[in-house]
Order: structure tokens, then C-alpha cells, then sequence
């Protein structure tokens, strides 16, 4: 660590597994009921603002991580969401979407496992 960092500026990396823990039941949920056979992760974060349990949630997340909004995004968008989504076993990754626009974190297709 940087000798610069004070006592109330240590980073917690397990806040990102206390969110992945969190959000888990409603990402599981909303992929359970998914039709199709591929959806990106901007597609999926689209999903969950359309269902106000998983919109409330998402939110709570974002809340969660304490900074402000761009910052917090970028962590559900880029670690939290796709972390779930690895650790499931209901979907793939199937690489980068080149195109799809995501501001706050690097767009991926996943492909649901029949």
C-alpha cells in the first residue's frame, strides 16, 4: 500500500463480493426467466432497470458502493454484474461486443446454457 493511504482510506476489495452476494438472487432470477439464446451486458443491466424489484436492487447496489454515481456504475457495470454472471452456471461468456455502447465499463455477450 501507498504510504499516502490514511486509516479511513484502505481499500476493500471484498465490498465487490458483498455486492456480487447481494445482487446474485436477482441476476439468478432474471436470467431463469430470460428467452433467447445471447444478450450482452449492457442488454442485461437494461433488463434490470425494466423490473422495479431488480431496478430497486440495482440501485441499493449503486448505493451501496458509496461514490458517487459514474464511479459506482462503473464497478456493478465492469466487476459486480459480470462476476455474477461468471459465477452462475446459467450463462457463457462469449467475448468482448465490439459496438455495444456501455459508458461505464467494457460491453460482453454471454450465452445462456440450456
Amino acid at each position: 500500500m501507498s504510504g499516502n493511504l490514511g486509516h479511513g482510506d484502505i481499500v476493500k476489495p471484498d465490498r465487490v463480493d458483498e455486492l456480487m452476494d447481494f445482487l446474485y438472487p436477482v441476476v439468478v432470477d432474471l436470467l431463469e426467466r430470460l428467452e433467447g439464446d445471447e444478450f450482452t451486458t449492457p442488454q442485461f443491466i437494461q433488463l434490470m432497470q425494466s423490473e422495479p424489484a431488480a431496478k430497486s436492487a440495482y440501485d441499493e447496489a449503486l448505493l451501496r458502493w458509496g461514490e458517487d454515481e459514474q464511479h459506482s456504475k462503473m464497478v456493478i457495470h465492469g466487476q459486480v454484474i459480470p462476476g455474477i454472471l461468471r459465477r452462475t452456471n446459467l450463462v457463457e461468456w462469449a467475448g468482448y461486443a465490439h459496438g455495444e455502447s456501455d459508458p461505464y465499463a467494457v460491453p460482453a455477450w454471454w450465452t445462456l446454457r440450456k
